[in-house]
């Protein structure tokens, strides 16, 4: 049995004034080039260096965004991930680099990708997320 204190009684709703309090994350994308990618649904998955389950985890909302780091960004949509998952580079599945990048085929078409972002040290040895996400209609 759980006390009222115990662990059972931190698994409870957010209230309305927590979850206006809770902060607010964005994926940022610096190409306009993936604009009508987003738009459209025919990217609807991110590749990033590094394990990101810190900040983004599966059923967050987050903004989509396009612009220029440290500069004007354009809120694209909200969106809810679906998905946060850690692996190597070199384990990326033909899903994960269709939906990175409709153009990709392989690994490695990913990691000149991410090397252009990152710089030319980053391997298919590297740890890599690859977050899923999916627009949620506001209206």
């Amino acid at each position: 049995m759980f006390s009222s204190g115990g662990p059972m009684h931190r698994l409870r709703r957010a209230t309305t004034r927590e979850a206006m309090h809770s902060p607010m994350f964005a994926i940022n994308f610096y190409s306009e080039l993936y604009e009508e990618a987003l738009r459209t649904g025919r990217k609807s998955a991110t590749v990033r260096l590094g394990d990101k389950r810190s900040k983004y985890q599966s059923g967050q909302l987050v903004w989509i965004t396009v612009g220029q780091r440290f500069g004007k960004r354009q809120k694209i949509f909200t969106a809810i991930l679906d998905s946060v998952e850690v692996k190597l580079l070199s384990e990326l599945s033909p899903r994960d680099i269709n939906k990175e990048n409709p153009e990709f085929r392989t690994a490695e078409d990913v990691l000149q990708l991410l090397r252009r972002i990152y710089g030319p040290e980053v391997s298919l040895e590297d740890t890599v997320t690859v977050i899923y996400f999916s627009p949620v209609s506001e209206y």
